[in-house]
Order: C-alpha cells, then structure tokens, then sequence
C-alpha cells in the first residue's frame, strides 16, 4: 500500500482528499502545518507528499524547498488556490514535481497522483524490492523470502511483514499495528496483534538462527537485525 503525507491546514479539503484516497487503497497521515509534517516525514517514509501552498507558518513553497535537501527523489504534488503562471513557476522550482490548482476535480488529483508514483517506480528500478536482515519483500507480487528461501503468508501476514520491513529499528506499539494492518482502532480486549505477530515469527525465524522480530515488554514490537 501507498502511503502519502497530506499537508493541508483546511480541515473540510484534508477530510474529503484523505477519504477519496483510502477508498483507493492509499493510506494518508494528514498533518496541519509544514512543522508537523516535517516530524511525519522524519518518522516515516512516505511514497509521495501532497502538499498546499497557503499555510499557517512556514508555507509550502519553504517547507519544499527544505524537503528538497533531505529527501530529493520523494514526489511532491502542490495545491494551490494561486492559478497564475508565475505561481506555478514558483511552485516547481521549489522542488515540487507537479502543481494542482484548486478547486480541482477529484479523479484529475488521482490521476497526478498515478503518474508521479510510476514515474518514481521507473526512476527506481527495484524500488519494489524491500529488504532487511536477509528478508526480501516484493511489493509488486506479494511474495517473501528469507534467504533466498520463499516465505508463504496469508494476506495480513503479508501486510504486517510489510508495515515490519518498512519502519525497521523503530518500535510499533499495539495500537499503531492494529490501526495500520487492521484499519480499526485498538480494542485491548483483544490479543489479535500478538497472535498474528506469533504467526509471522514462526514463517520467518523457524530454523533460523537471528531472530529479527523482538518484544517490547509493555510496549509493541520492533524489527531489528
């Protein structure tokens, strides 16, 4: 799954992007100003940014411009109200790989969004390959191997080594597994997240010496070589 960082102040055009996207099978962490973005970005790696230019603080134009210096290959799509020639010109030689001005039609935003993920995956070549500690994870089949041995999962066990492969040395509590793989909010009745956690140990540490994935007592799970 796609995941992109939505920065947008206005709360009504947040709501309606992030809702059109999920139904597409995006997944969207939504920040409010450019500084919460910035600690989203920090955190995560993100397929592409959606970014408008208008606000609060620190605008659009400066936070890609910044972007541009740690994150140069990162897609970033601009939105904007300012439609004039020059505003576009502005817009992409702050770094933004293309400029949508509003209002815009839905369908014309997911389009863009298309293009500039394959435009990416082009650029990258294996891109689709993830690997760590001798997992390799291939998001375009969905298959799995552990040194050079095929690892056979079901759909969520698939989705969890991937959200593992993807924020590796990082700890992932209960609640944030649940919500990302299951899409639900955490129920601590439920030992759902361990069960499954248990199910993917068993299909890529069995026989193996390392294990990778290890237990935070009290606080989640984190995948570490």
């Amino acid at each position: 799954m796609n995941s992109i960082c939505l920065v947008e102040d206005e709360e009504k055009v947040s709501s309606f992007i992030k809702k059109g996207l999920n139904e597409h099978d995006y997944e969207v962490d939504v920040a409010s100003s450019a500084e919460a973005a910035m600690e989203l970005v920090a955190a995560k790696d993100y397929n592409l940014v959606i970014l408008d230019v208008m606000l609060p603080g620190m605008s659009g134009v400066e936070f890609c411009r910044i972007l541009r210096k740690g994150q140069p290959q990162l897609p970033v799509l601009m939105l904007s109200a300012l439609g004039t020639i020059d505003d576009k010109v502005n817009g992409l030689q702050s770094g933004s790989d293309d400029y949508l001005v509003k209002p815009f039609h839905f369908n014309e935003l997911l389009a863009r969004i298309e293009a500039l993920l394959r435009r990416k995956k082009l650029a990258d070549g294996d891109g689709h390959i993830i690997t760590f500690g001798g997992l390799k994870l291939n998001t375009w089949d969905k298959t799995a191997e552990r040194d050079g041995k095929q690892i056979i999962l079901t759909a969520k066990e698939y989705s969890l080594m991937e959200l593992f492969i993807k924020n590796p040395n990082k700890l992932l509590s209960r609640e944030f597994i649940m919500e990302r793989v299951w899409g639900i909010n955490f129920d601590t009745g439920t030992n759902m997240v361990d069960v499954y956690v248990n199910y993917l140990r068993n299909k890529i540490q069995k026989g193996f010496d390392k294990k990778l994935i290890h237990t935070v007592i009290g606080m989640g799970y984190i995948l570490k070589d």
